[in-house]
């Protein structure tokens, strides 16, 4: 029986559909990843969440991470995460926001923050997040929204990891440099999906954009890496 794993993207568009702010179900979102559920059994924290419920969508942190472990090259301990609300991201997750649950904007923050532990500490993680991100109570003074942020950059990464790229072999430049190319125009493109950014922030927006595609894609590689070595030892 085949693995239920989610890319960024899927992760993504299931956390839009389930706040309402998609037009695509979450039944329709999962339903368009894997149409079979006999190939491939859906996990039990997919099995809760497709079931209907009475107001705003909530998960326990015991639910992100397990949300967070179906994603690919991902890790996703609990134990882990469970430092990052109390002490290394306080300030950008904050309290849980629907009394002992948070809301799908905190699933996908710590999301992000898992994403760029690829490469960054703690103390850059808040630095860059908090140029787009501000009171963490109110979600309406964000830059942007931490779920469109998220889906921004999973549809990027998305680009490079899971469709056919153009062909650069007849065009000047290393591959790395038409890769880092590739990624600076699709996040500059990606700006305008993003309603009411002021002119003055749109760099701060495309700064953090480029750096967690970048993140992400360091994650990958570390992933392969990690793969290459326990087949050189089996």
């Amino acid at each position: 029986m085949e693995t239920f794993k989610l890319t960024r993207k899927n992760m993504a568009d299931l956390l839009l559909s389930l706040n309402g702010t998609a037009s695509r179900t979450p039944h329709a979102v999962i339903g368009a990843i894997w149409s079979d559920p006999i190939q491939r059994e859906r996990p039990p924290i997919i099995q809760k969440i497709l079931k209907p419920v009475k107001g705003d969508i909530g998960f326990s942190l015991k639910e992100i991470v397990s949300l967070g472990n179906l994603i690919e090259f991902t890790n996703f301990p609990q134990s882990t995460v469970q430092n990052w609300v109390k002490r290394d991201v306080r300030g950008l997750i904050g309290s849980p926001q629907l009394g002992k649950k948070y809301t799908t904007e905190q699933a996908a923050m710590l999301f992000i923050v898992e994403d760029l532990k690829a490469t960054l500490d703690f103390e850059s993680i808040r630095k860059i997040l908090t140029l787009v991100f501000n009171n963490i109570e109110d979600r309406t003074d964000d830059i942007v929204n931490p779920t469109d942020l998220y889906l921004a950059y999973a549809s990027i990464f998305d680009q490079i990891h899971h469709q056919s790229l153009p062909s650069i072999k007849t065009a000047d430049g290393s591959v790395n440099e038409h890769i880092d190319g590739f990624i600076k125009d699709e996040c500059r493109a990606m700006l305008a999906t993003f309603d009411g950014i002021a002119e003055e922030n749109l760099t701060k927006v495309l700064n953090v954009m480029i750096v967690s595609v970048l993140t992400v894609q360091a994650g990958f590689y570390q992933d392969v890496t990690k793969r290459y070595v326990m087949d050189a030892f089996s």
